[in-house]
């Protein structure tokens, strides 16, 4: 017979249920450039998404890498006046472009397997660069283990668009009522941040209050 202490616990929610077998993961990627096959990869940062028992997403896990330039690419010094990262810098503590993906991707290949979902789904802000930019190095490291889905993507754009009537990611947080420091701005960790806490107050408010869907398309 079952002690007063044992409870039936239920399995946790699966973000994945919410976006047709996919397991969204935000990122952004700083870059010299705006060539994913010419421009060097600088730094990356992921930021993982959980969902609660009521649909609810929320930002989650959290990693950035610092990533050495791929021996023949280049970095643009326009792109360094943006983000300010020097790339001959040996406090960045940067790794070989397959090493970073490797990190990277690790703590996504187990989330979706946890999950038993279909792949991941990159979330970005213009997400399809950012998609461009690591299909781009896990080619050239011929790196095969690319956990996200290779054309389709998330856009926190659009998204925000919609919901605050804003395209650029600082505007729109301004408008949705999210602290904004422009000083960490154009690092790929606040970025994701900032994109990942953008993405989920857009999909809990548009969301029904069991986390479904807000608009449903009906036959006639």
């Amino acid at each position: 017979m079952p002690s007063e202490n044992d409870q039936t616990s239920s399995p946790p929610a699966k973000i994945s249920a919410r976006f047709r077998g996919f397991v969204p993961v935000v990122v952004d990627v700083e870059t010299g450039g705006l060539d994913p096959e010419q421009n060097a990869l600088l730094e990356a940062a992921v930021v993982q998404l959980g969902i609660d028992e009521s649909g609810l997403i929320y930002p989650s896990n959290e990693m950035v890498v610092a990533i050495k330039p791929h021996a023949g690419l280049t970095v643009d010094p326009a792109s360094i006046k943006i983000h300010g990262i020097n790339p001959d810098d040996p406090n960045r503590q940067a790794v070989d472009e397959r090493n970073g993906l490797q990190q990277l991707f690790l703590p996504i290949r187990r989330q979706v397997k946890q999950e038993q979902a279909r792949r991941a789904i990159l979330v970005g802000h213009n997400a399809p660069f950012d998609l461009a930019v690591l299909n781009a190095a896990c080619k050239r490291s011929d790196y095969k283990r690319n956990p996200f889905h290779p054309f389709s993507t998330l856009d926190t754009v659009s998204l925000c668009a919609l919901g605050m009537g804003e395209t650029v990611l600082a505007k729109s947080a301004h408008v949705a009522g999210i602290k904004w420091d422009s000083k960490q701005a154009h690092g790929a960790l606040y970025d994701a941040r900032k994109t990942a806490e953008l993405f989920c107050l857009i999909f809990n408010t548009l969301s029904e209050p069991d986390g479904t869907p807000p608009l449903r398309v009906r036959s006639p």
